[in-house]
Formats: C-alpha cells, structure tokens, sequence
C-alpha cells in the first residue's frame, strides 16, 4: 500500500514533459484497435445502414472511449507495472507520464467519447460503451485484477461489448446476434490471457496479481485453458448455425475451433518440466490470430450477403 500511496503523492508534486508519443501510448493502441475492430464488425452486421458521418463519429468514440479505458488502467496500474518485465516500460512506470496526467487524460476521453455517442448517434450505445469504461476501470483494474484469479473471467464482459456497441449504434437495440459475438470473445478471453500467464507467472507473482496459474497452479490452469477451448469453438460456428452467416464463414470458424483446441490440447499435455512453455506461447500467439480472423470472416461474410442483396434487388 506503500507504494500506491506515494503513486498519488507524485501526482501532485510534479508534471512530466510527455510527448504526443506517450500520450498515445495510453491509449493502448494495440487493444484500441481490436476494440475498434470488432465494433465495425459489429455495426456493419446488423440489418441496418447508417449515415456514414455518424458510422465515423461512432467509431472514433467507441475507440476514444477505448483509449480513455486504457489510459485510466495504467494510471491505476502503475505500481504494479513497474515490476512486471512487460509492463515497466508503460508511460507512467516509465516516468514519461505523471499519474495525475495520465488520470485526467482518462477522465476527460471517458466523458468526451460517451457525450459525443449519445449526443450525435444514440443513448444506448453510449451508455454500453460508459458502462464498458466503468467495468474496466473500476470493476476489472480496481477490483478483480488484485483480489481473485477469476478476475479475466469477469473482467472479459469488458473486452466483449464492443461488438454490441456497434450493432447499438446502427440499430438502437442489442439482439441476441449480437449477443453471440460478445460471447465469442468472452470465451476467448481466459485462454487467450491465462495462455499469456503460464509463460509470465513471475512477472505476476513479482506483482502480487492472483492470475490463475500463482493461485491454482500449472496444471489447474491448463485443464481450465481447455475447459474454455472447448466451449469456445461451437460457439464461434455458431453464428453459422443461427443462420446469421453463410457456409463460408461456417468453414473458416469451424477450422479456427478446432485448430483453437488443437494448441490448447498440446498445452494441457505440456510437461511440467517444461519452463520454455512453447506450447502456451504458441496458443497465445494462435489465440490472437482466431479473434482476428474469426471477426474478419464475420465481416467478410456480411459483406459480401449485403451486395448479392442489393444485386438482387
């Protein structure tokens, strides 16, 4: 508590020369982009059009709004981002940002990118994606990431509402569609993240961050990465067999799936002997492309349904 403590004594007694750079750096932009990736795909499968100024508008504030999440994590975060080898060059560990910066610079994108949605597009995407804030924010990064190793469980609902922020923003409602692709990256979620563990565990441990494999250990860890594997892969097929999607998109899911369970078995066999953990580094590396693919397929899929519709029309 000790450092945390003093985290919020240096934000009142110094500022920073920060860069554009660091700034930018807040925002996560690697994570923005997924977020923003799968809202598109969200916006652009549902059964409406939308004006195309208010597509961009949504767009940049669900990606702002994005950013403001990420900035207000590593405010937060600090502490702990200056012990963990992945994290320790982050702008506020790195003292390139102060955290009082880094607090109102999340503050002010929070406010900014949910008044610019509901003012310009609708309410309720905007209240989805200040809700998204607020359990990343507050319920994940204040809450669950330091007190339970359930916390990427829980805390993946927030990594998974984009796609309903887009398909909210088009339509003004959430259908059970959209639905499904929430549940497409919540699932996702502990795998991808617990994979990231297993070959990170010190850095954890150095934290004091209860994630699965410091509490449960190794091989609980893995049997639950395959527990989530499996329940992933008929629900990624299953916009297919909804019927929300074509054939093509079926096929390409499925292979994803099974591949998904393939990496994730070839961790569950991993040795304990085995302090390379190559099988866990190649799932996490595998988990990233699925997601992507799997979105780009679903828009892809959409897409090309919406031309052979107009043509027919």
């Amino acid at each position: 508590m000790a450092l945390v403590h003093n985290r919020f004594e240096d934000q009142t007694i110094r500022m920073s020369e920060a860069t554009a750079g660091d700034f930018f750096a807040l925002l996560k932009p690697r994570v923005m982009s997924l977020v923003v990736f799968t809202a598109f795909v969200g916006m652009v499968a549902a059964p409406v059009t939308i004006n195309p100024f208010l597509a961009v508008v949504a767009i940049l504030a669900i990606a702002i709004g994005a950013g403001a999440s990420g900035a207000l994590n590593m405010w937060y975060d600090a502490d702990i981002d200056a012990v963990m080898t992945r994290t320790v060059n982050r702008p506020v560990p790195a003292g390139k940002v102060t955290p009082h910066e880094a607090l109102t610079f999340g503050l002010v994108l929070s406010v900014l990118s949910v008044m610019t949605l509901g003012v310009l597009v609708n309410w309720l995407s905007a209240a989805l994606l200040a809700f998204t804030i607020f359990f990343y924010a507050v319920v994940y990064t204040m809450w669950l990431k330091r007190w339970t190793p359930q916390n990427i469980v829980i805390g993946g609902a927030a990594g998974a509402l984009p796609p309903m922020i887009g398909w909210a923003a088009v339509t003004g409602s959430v259908s059970f569609e959209s639905v499904v692709l929430f549940l497409i990256t919540f699932l996702w979620t502990p795998p991808h993240f617990w994979a990231l563990a297993l070959f990170k565990s010190q850095d954890y441990e150095r934290a004091g961050i209860p994630m699965m494999p410091n509490v449960a250990g190794e091989a609980s860890t893995r049997r639950q990465i395959f527990a989530y594997s499996l329940l992933l892969a008929p629900v990624g097929v299953a916009p297919w067999l909804l019927g929300y999607t074509t054939i093509g998109y079926g096929v390409v899911s499925l292979a994803l799936g099974i591949g998904f369970v393939w990496y994730a078995w070839k961790v569950l066999r991993m040795p304990d002997s085995d302090r390379v953990m190559k099988p866990a580094k190649a799932l996490f590396g595998y988990s990233l492309l699925y997601l992507f693919v799997i979105f780009a397929a679903y828009l892809a899929d959409s897409v090309v349904e919406r031309v052979f519709a107009l043509g027919g029309a």
